[in-house]
């Protein structure tokens, strides 16, 4: 049979740590990457039973990447703290890395926002891979290589994406940072075209597109708050170009 490891990264997760681990717990090995919390994640993901590591945080990749070398089962799936695998998606995993149709699959995230799941905001991410020369790059959205075929699992993951409107602006504006400086360092540059184009396409994308509308009214605040996310962005360049910041 087929095995598997399951890799969490962490930081501060106390809240939600304890529910992602007991998600995955038909899991042959759970690796908890943590960023030194100071609120219990460490201490807790340890008494859970789980192969613990510290490693200070530069990047999302390289977080990652240092798990993978610890893994040791036939594949992996990447979790986030703040994400639940269900019974359904559970065994659709198990049937997967059993089949070995592929040698990674797409998983569904319905987004998370307003107390309530956005089923027409769905991201698919590629997070089962076969352990074999897999690898991160990119510093905040990262992406996975892997040798192989692709497959989509049908089953979705639950992820609480948001915890409030605070935090969904604080991460917006932690990943404009991320990304503005690696734009800046690839010698990309932002004009006000971008602040007005770039912006307005990522509601169009977000909100017509993606079908956005068909949520309501989280599906419009999503959306704007998305497109504030990207010219974020493209302000925080301007602002390193002219040496603001």
């Amino acid at each position: 049979m087929s095995t598997l490891s399951v890799i969490i990264p962490t930081y501060n997760e106390i809240n939600y740590i304890e529910d992602a681990i007991k998600s995955v717990a038909f899991a042959d090995e759970i690796i908890v990457i943590d960023s030194f919390s100071s609120d219990g994640t460490y201490e807790k993901a340890q008494a859970l039973g789980c192969k613990v590591l510290q490693r200070k945080f530069d990047n999302f990749s390289s977080q990652k990447n240092h798990a993978i070398a610890s893994a040791t089962k036939d594949w992996v799936l990447f979790l986030d703290a703040d994400e639940r695998v269900t019974q359904k998606l559970k065994y659709e995993i198990l049937s997967a890395i059993e089949s070995e149709k592929h040698s990674g699959y797409k998983i569904c995230f319905p987004h998370f926002y307003m107390n309530r799941f956005l089923y027409h905001k769905v991201d698919k991410v590629l997070r089962l891979v076969k352990n074999n020369n897999i690898q991160f790059s990119g510093d905040v959205h990262e992406k996975l290589h892997v040798e192989g075929s692709i497959g989509t699992l049908k089953n979705f993951m639950i992820h609480y994406t948001y915890k409030g409107l605070f935090h969904l602006l604080q991460k917006k504006d932690s990943y404009a940072w991320f990304q503005a400086n690696t734009s800046v360092k690839k010698g990309k540059k932002a004009t006000y075209f971008h602040l007005v184009f770039k912006p307005f396409y990522r509601f169009f994308s977000s909100y017509i597109l993606k079908r956005g509308f068909m949520d309501g009214i989280p599906g419009l605040a999503l959306a704007s708050i998305n497109a504030y996310g990207v010219f974020s962005r493209y302000v925080k360049i301007l602002l390193i170009e002219k040496g603001l910041k």
